[in-house]
Order: C-alpha cells, then sequence, then structure tokens
C-alpha cells in the first residue's frame, strides 16, 4: 500500500580557445558612460569573489627567510535565475576559478556544472591563475542554490528568439576595477556578430577604445529594446565578446532543476513534474467506462479482453518496477507550502537493495535512517517510495483498472496517456496523517481510494505517472486532510558499458489541509550502481 507521511498544522507544537575567458582579462578596463535602463541591473546581477590566504615562507630585505602570507583572489560575476534570486547563475570556470561559499552574505546550499573533465567536447582553457581546466566552452554554466533567497534581488525573462546581425545588446558584469577589490556594476554596449562554431555567440562593442573587462564573466547581455536576457558572457576580447546561449541554459536548467524549468522557461520541453492531468477523473463507474459494465449473463462481473496498448503499458510498468530495486542515488527535498519559496531543504544519499530504501544525510551523514527526518515545519508532507509502487501499482501483478485515453502532443512530443483507477477494496492506495504532540506522536495508515495518469512516450516507455487519492474531510481517519497528489517523471539514464534505462528524476507531492496546502518536491541525481551486494564476513 502505498503511504505518504501527513503532517497537520499544530499551532500550539513546535516540534512538529579562440577567446580568452573573461576572467582571465587585463585588470585595467575602459569603461563607456552608462545609458538609462529601466531595470536596476544591480538587483539582478551580482559579484562573485573568493579569497583564499595560504601562509608560506619567504626571504626579505635581510636576506634570511621569514612568514609570509600569499593572497590568492578569483573574481567572476553571476546573475539571478529566478524571480526570488535564490539560483545564481554564472560560467562553469568562475565557479571553479572561485570555489566561493557564499554570495552577497548567503551560503550556497548546493552547486550544479553543466560541464567538467569528463564531458566529451572538452577541451583545456586557461584560468586566471595559470592552471588548465578542462571543460566543454559551448556549456560553460554553473548554478548556485542558495540557502535563502537573496533580499531586494530578482530575475529577469529570458528570449528564446534568434538573434540578427548587428541586434544591439548591452552586457551586464562586474570587471575587476585598478584596485581589484572594488568593482561595480558596468554595461557595455554591443551588437550581435554571428554564432561561432563552438557555438556560442559572438558580439562586437560598440566603443572605439580597447574593452577590458576580466571579472565579468558569467554576466548577463541583454536585448536592448526588450531587456530579457540572450546570452550568458563567457569570453571576451578587446574588440569581441561571446557568449552561451539562452537555449543552452534551458537545456541545462531542465535537466538538474525541473521544477525551476517549469517557472521560468515555461515553453521548455520538459515533461510537467507538477500535477496537471491531461483529461478527467477516470472512476469506476459505467459512466466513466462502458469497458467495465458486466456483460456475462450468469451475473458475474467479467472484464473484456484488453488491448494490446495496455497489456503492453502493464508489461513496461513492469518492467520499471523491477529494475528499480537495487541502486544508490542522491535525493534532494525541498518543502513549502502554497506558493512561496521553500521554507526547508535537505538532501539524502538513498540506498535501495532488493526494493527496500534506507537514508543517510547527504554527503557527511554516518547513520542510517529508515526514514528522512521531518523538517522543522508546523506543516508538511512527506514522499514514500512512490517512484517504484506507482509502476508496479500499474503493472502485470495487481490487474489494475486501466484504459488508454487519446493521444496528445505534449511539448513537441507525441505522448499516449492511459488513466487508473483503484478502490478501496483493491488495497493499493493509502496514507499516513501524523500528529506530532511532542513527547508523542500519533499516525495511523488509512486505506483510500486512488485514480491518475500514466504518461508514456511512443514506445510505451513510462515518462510520468500521476497519483491522486480521494479524500473527504468528513472522515476522522483523515485528520482534516482533503486532498493529496503525487507526480513521478522517469527519464533515460546513459552509462558507458551499461545498457540505457529509465529512471525516476523528480516527484512531487502536496496535500490540502483546510485553507494550506503543502508540498516536498525533489529529485534523483548522481546515480552510482545498479545491483545486489553482498558481504562477506569471516567468523
Amino acid at each position: 500500500m502505498i503511504l505518504r507521511e501527513i503532517i497537520p498544522i499544530l499551532i500550539a507544537c513546535s516540534c512538529l580557445s579562440p577567446v580568452t575567458a573573461a576572467q582571465a582579462a587585463l585588470t585595467s578596463s575602459t569603461i563607456p558612460p552608462l545609458l538609462e535602463d529601466t531595470q536596476d541591473f544591480s538587483e539582478i546581477v551580482v559579484p562573485i569573489t573568493s579569497v583564499k590566504f595560504t601562509p608560506s615562507v619567504k626571504l626579505g630585505i635581510t636576506g634570511k627567510p621569514g612568514p609570509n602570507l600569499d593572497v590568492e583572489a578569483g573574481f567572476g560575476t553571476g546573475f539571478c535565475l529566478d524571480s526570488a534570486c535564490r539560483f545564481i547563475a554564472t560560467n562553469y570556470h568562475v565557479a571553479m576559478g572561485t570555489r566561493t561559499h557564499k554570495i552577497k552574505g548567503e551560503k550556497i546550499f548546493r552547486r550544479f556544472l553543466a560541464t567538467g573533465p569528463q564531458d566529451k567536447d572538452a577541451t583545456a582553457n586557461a584560468l586566471p591563475n595559470g592552471a588548465v581546466l578542462p571543460f566543454a566552452i559551448k556549456r560553460d554554466l554553473a548554478i548556485f542554490e542558495l540557502r535563502r533567497s537573496l533580499p531586494h534581488h530578482h530575475g529577469l525573462t529570458f528570449s528564446l528568439d534568434e538573434l540578427e546581425v548587428g541586434q544591439q545588446v548591452d552586457i551586464y558584469g562586474y570587471p575587476k576595477g585598478i584596485i581589484n577589490p572594488i568593482r561595480k556594476l558596468t554595461r557595455f554596449p554591443a551588437t550581435f556578430k554571428a554564432p561561432t562554431t563552438s557555438g556560442l555567440l559572438a558580439f562586437d562593442y560598440q566603443s572605439d577604445k580597447p574593452i577590458r573587462m576580466g571579472g565579468a564573466s558569467g554576466g548577463i547581455v541583454v536585448d536592448r529594446k526588450t531587456e530579457k536576457i540572450v546570452g550568458i558572457l563567457n569570453g571576451t576580447t578587446e574588440t569581441m565578446a561571446v557568449a552561451v546561449p539562452v537555449q543552452t541554459l534551458v537545456e541545462f536548467v531542465s535537466k538538474v532543476e525541473p521544477f525551476l524549468a517549469q517557472r521560468i522557461f515555461p515553453t521548455g520541453n520538459s515533461v510537467s513534474p507538477v500535477p496537471a492531468d491531461l483529461y478527467p477523473k477516470f472512476g469506476p463507474s459505467p459512466d466513466h467506462n462502458p469497458k467495465f459494465v458486466p456483460v456475462r449473463s450468469d451475473g458475474l462481473q467479467h472484464r473484456p479482453e484488453e488491448t494490446p496498448e495496455v497489456k503492453l503499458l502493464r508489461s513496461k510498468a513492469q518492467l520499471l518496477a523491477d529494475s528499480m530495486r537495487n541502486y544508490i542515488a542522491v535525493q534532494s527535498y525541498e518543502w513549502g507550502s502554497g506558493n512561496k519559496e521553500p521554507a526547508a531543504l535537505a538532501e539524502y544519499e538513498v540506498r535501495v537493495i532488493d526494493g527496500f530504501q534506507r537514508f543517510r544525510e547527504y554527503p557527511e551523514g554516518k547513520k542510517e535512517l529508515e526514514e528522512i527526518l521531518w523538517p522543522r515545519l508546523n506543516g508538511w508532507v512527506n514522499p514514500s517510495d512512490d517512484w517504484t509502487k506507482l509502476p508496479k501499482m500499474v503493472g502485470t501483478e495487481f490487474r489494475l483498472k486501466v484504459q488508454q485515453a487519446p493521444d496528445v502532443i505534449v511539448n513537441q512530443q507525441r505522448m499516449k496517456v492511459f488513466q487508473y483507477y483503484a478502490s478501496i477494496e483493491d488495497d493499493l492506495c493509502g496514507f499516513r496523517p501524523l500528529l506530532d504532540l511532542g513527547f508523542f506522536t500519533v499516525d495511523k495508515a488509512v486505506k483510500t481510494a486512488c485514480y491518475g495518469e500514466v504518461w508514456t512516450d511512443e514506445d510505451t516507455n513510462i515518462i510520468r505517472i500521476s497519483e491522486h487519492l480521494e479524500l473527504s474531510d468528513k472522515l476522522k481517519a483523515y485528520r482534516g486532510w482533503e486532498e493529496s497528489q503525487v507526480v513521478v517523471t522517469y527519464g533515460w539514464l546513459s552509462r558507458a558499458d551499461e545498457p540505457h534505462r529509465l529512471v525516476p528524476l523528480t516527484f512531487f507531492t502536496n496535500g490540502r489541509y483546510g485553507k494550506h496546502v503543502h508540498w516536498c518536491r525533489g529529485q534523483f541525481t548522481d546515480y552510482r550502481i545498479f545491483g545486489s551486494e553482498v558481504r562477506v564476513v569471516a567468523n
């Protein structure tokens, strides 16, 4: 039975290259005058700086060795990716060159890198400190997720339109000044020149003087008329700048933060990871599905022969459930309510052995846990192992009621859609409302009916499964909860010397308690092993 922990609000208890990297350019800058903006870009673009002190021994003026302190500083630029400015985008080479732990005083919670030395397109690139860093220049992107949003900062909209030759843009960044630590936001007017052979966008400066803008890497290129972001600056010469296209950023964000991509790139090609089914509820009555009307004259109910498409879905769903019985991954969690930003964040390493999952806090946790720790909030919802139980429920074992709906086109992809329904008597769906009274908790699993949709590609490989529990605020066992649903998405994992396989990508669980909607969302990353482990211990 699928159980999700549902925690009601308790007011009385709180227990509950041809171009040099811009960061490596010369330190002096020839700055054209700023033009008037309708946006305050100081609330969008942020400086990224790191300073490292290393003790050493150096010969003094007397010729004798003495203590010395070497200073290594890294400079770059970033910008707010989302409206609340909890995600900062920049270049990969800035992220690796600065190694900063804070941005404008806020701690970095997680880092996402679009490329690296293992990238198949990686080439050697020089950093300001003289080191050589291999990465793919066309994917020179990184994202910092902060613990808390930057106050008084916000994101900007993006443009996916193709640029025209001569189109006027403005480049915003924090170049190093004559005195390196002193930096200010600067705008560099430019025009679009052409796409490069390496997949970047080239721009010519609108200035007769040489432009030197070291430290501006990770800044933004903005269309002058619409003030929409068209690229992310990642390299310069004295007469030209290059940038990573926004389309590459869309692909990167959709991969590492699909919930964020859904909000800031609504026209992206990713499948929706949030509850939004395509068809009305599928139910068990004859009005909903005439196929399931009793037809035998002896009064016994008889389910007609299923279509080949439904039979194939069952076999594919069972294969997916069976393939996820052994693996290790990192599972991230975000808890919140309503339309607010997450109120709590966490990461766990999830280890699934023979279908049973165990957790440890990531990356430093030592203790193995049967369940993740509750967030310190007055109300929350926690997911269960829906990623494996939902496909198993639709598979060949339980003979759940399933029908095929008309195909649809979702983000330019043809999808097959199947609907399912399970009654309380099927004993397949349920949840666990929990009251935290401080010194003890009260909880009891409750059976429910449920329904949902399964989206597949044209080969009937499962891409998304939703589940909606049928709750009633009149039943005391539900403890006031009126709605609960979950969505899990799947995608292909490709690893060397291993066959492609479907794995869970994202999960989203929410529930409504009175007027309050609580949610938990997250994703799976860093898959490492598949297969059982056997440990032999000698006496």
